[in-house]
């Protein structure tokens, strides 16, 4: 996965994993570190992730959560009671968070990851989405302390980048088929972009639209919108799309992942994009590049000197190799699970060291990621949204093959033990075992059916057991469905090869049962299964069943056979799918064309997208 979104940051909003489910491909990824905000309490709830390539950047400072209200590892103190030198600094005041929402309530669901790098502070966030009302004040809670760190951050000269899922719609131009929905909703434009979460973000953007006058506190704009100054008209730039509805091939989505920026590190970017043809989740990535080499206090100075911790990188060339001291306390390398343990991968990634150094000096885990190139083009932040659970960069067998025979495994160089054998004495002689009586025990036949079961097949045909009876078990019907035994004699007078000039016998299989004429075949029947039959017919005012062969084969057609789907304008199967909106039609299944929604996100007749066809499940009877 790394490799295919070539960054050097990652930042995943929405993992929906707790402690418990981290894994080895998640946490000992070579040449990677990973911090991880996840949830407290809910299961499978929310979560963020931001991975950093070892090889390029290391950040210097790392907090879980957005108000700093929450503790290091091992530790009982606060961020933001920690020592100056140690906190990131810009908490939000009790003043700036007006909503009655405990702090420690907003963090508990694992929706903010902060690093600190020499540059910057990169926040990597999942804002919360409107639900329903239960949701609308913990929601702007959130938004209120995010704006009020963002804007502390900015006071005290750092600068700043916040990315990910925002879950807010800025204007008109990010979302389709807004016109509809505000005629829907009886809504104004000015009343859609005056809602207090879009209020926000344009507030805090440059170029944002405010209607009336800025509310207090956010008079001035402090991020940009990278993504749309680099596409600023560009139409249909969404990055999220209903999967319910199919709506990503017609792309009747909305943008609501962002990658914003501080003033002072505008300029360092030289292009951030989506990529929208990245499959894998109901939403795509965004990501924004940063040059190689920026302008800092005047000075052209390289990325890598002020993304790594001091001493580390000198005019872009590395000084000392990365290693697990290099982990802050937050790392998710040094949680007690994964500690001082090593994945096997890093056998393969590991460089080849000299014959006379001790193999075991450094920790495999130690070591960087070999095969990173070191003069890389750029250094990418991607922002990816909606992911379930970190997946690791892998090579395949292939590869892992072909890095093998270039990199020797360390532990390729020790010579293996061999072990001796046991020898055994060659007097020895196993006696043999004393032979049980084994009492003659009927075979159990666990394949086919037992005595008192019928196949499918006795609906259709007689039985035709192997077995003599005497003449007073005759009128015995041996199951309910009034079927009596046929002796030998009269199975050998069944089969009994007809006379010369009379017509042949009617089969009695189920392939020919329709073709069955009773009267053909009423004198062949010996005189036991006539009675037996008469008697049958005698009880059927007394509440005996008949059962008619040709009724059954019918019956069982009907509920086994294939269903037959209606077609829709295309003439294409019409998809199977069942109401939950409530009301009256809840739980009813329906029909409707299968294909996804058009950019007008209505159903079109005469397009490539999905027509008006409806019907209901109850109103089809086609087979």
């Amino acid at each position: 996965m790394f490799d295919t979104l070539e960054a050097d940051i990652v930042v995943m909003q929405e993992t929906k994993i707790q402690r418990k489910d981290l894994r080895d491909d998640m946490v000992l990824v070579p040449g990677w570190d990973v911090y991880f905000n996840l949830p407290k309490y809910k299961k499978g709830y929310s979560g963020v992730a931001i991975y950093t390539r070892s090889s390029k950047c290391c950040p210097i400072r790392a907090e879980e959560g957005i108000t700093g209200v929450l503790c290091p590892p091992n530790s009982s103190t606060k961020f933001r009671d920690l020592p100056a030198d140690q906190q990131i600094g810009g908490y939000p005041t009790p003043s700036q968070l007006s909503s009655n929402i405990d702090e420690a309530q907003l963090d508990s669901e694992g929706r903010c990851v902060i690093l600190e790098f020499p540059a910057f502070v990169l926040i990597g966030v999942y804002s919360p989405a409107t639900r329903d009302e239960t949701r609308i004040e913990f929601r702007q809670a959130f938004i209120d302390a995010m704006d009020a760190r963002v804007r502390n951050l900015v006071s005290m000269g750092k600068e700043v980048f916040l990315c990910g899922d925002l879950n807010i719609i800025r204007n008109e131009m990010d979302t389709a088929g807004l016109p509809e929905r505000l005629k829907k909703e009886a809504m104004t434009l000015d009343q859609f972009i005056s809602t207090p979460s879009r209020r926000f973000l344009n507030q805090a953007v440059f170029g944002g639209r405010v209607i009336g006058e800025p509310d207090e506190g956010r008079e001035k704009p402090v991020l940009w919108d990278l993504c749309r100054e680099f596409h600023p008209k560009r139409p249909g730039m969404y990055t999220c799309w209903e999967t319910k509805k199919n709506a990503r091939p017609g792309n009747f989505g909305s943008r609501i992942d962002y990658v914003l920026c501080s003033s002072g590190i505008k300029d360092w970017f030289v292009d951030a994009n989506i990529q929208e043809g990245l499959l894998g989740s109901d939403h795509c990535p965004v990501y924004a590049t940063i040059s190689d080499s920026v302008c800092k206090d005047g000075v052209i100075i390289s990325i890598t000197d002020i993304t790594n911790p001091e001493g580390m990188f000198k005019d872009g060339q590395r000084q000392r190799e990365w290693s697990q001291k290099d982990c802050l306390p937050t790392s998710a390398r040094l949680i007690p699970e994964f500690d001082r343990r090593q994945s096997i991968k890093d056998l393969f990634f590991k460089s080849k060291t000299p014959s006379n150094t001790p193999q075991s000096a450094t920790p495999a885990a130690d070591s960087q990621d070999t095969s990173d190139s070191p003069n890389t083009s750029s250094t990418t932040v991607n922002a990816t949204t909606a992911l379930q659970g970190a997946t690791s960069s892998a090579s395949s067998p292939k590869q892992w093959l072909s890095q093998s025979t270039t990199t020797e495994p360390t532990l390729s160089q020790t010579s293996p033990v061999l072990k001796r054998r046991a020898e055994q004495p060659a007097s020895y002689t196993r006696p043999p075992k004393k032979a049980k009586a084994v009492l003659a025990k009927q075979p159990s036949s666990k394949t086919g059916p037992g005595p008192s079961q019928s196949t499918l097949m006795g609906f259709f045909k007689p039985k035709t057991p192997t077995s003599i009876v005497n003449a007073d078990e005759r009128l015995e019907p041996i199951d309910g469905n009034n079927h009596f035994p046929v002796t030998a004699a009269e199975t050998a007078l069944q089969n009994e090869p007809p006379a010369k000039g009379s017509p042949p016998k009617p089969s009695f299989e189920a392939d020919n049962i329709e073709e069955w004429d009773e009267n053909a075949v009423e004198h062949k029947i010996n005189p036991v299964t006539h009675r037996a039959t008469s008697t049958a017919m005698e009880g059927e005012g007394k509440g005996t069943t008949i059962f008619d062969p040709i009724q059954n084969k019918e019956s069982w057609s009907k509920l086994l056979g294939k269903r037959v789907v209606p077609k829709c304008e295309h003439g294409e199967d019409c998809q199977s799918l069942v109401t939950k909106k409530p009301g009256i039609n809840c739980g009813r299944s329906f029909y409707m064309c299968a294909r996804p929604l058009g950019p007008s996100g209505n159903k079109e007749t005469g397009t490539e997208f999905r027509c008006k066809t409806f019907i209901w499940s109850s109103d089809w009877s086609g087979r």
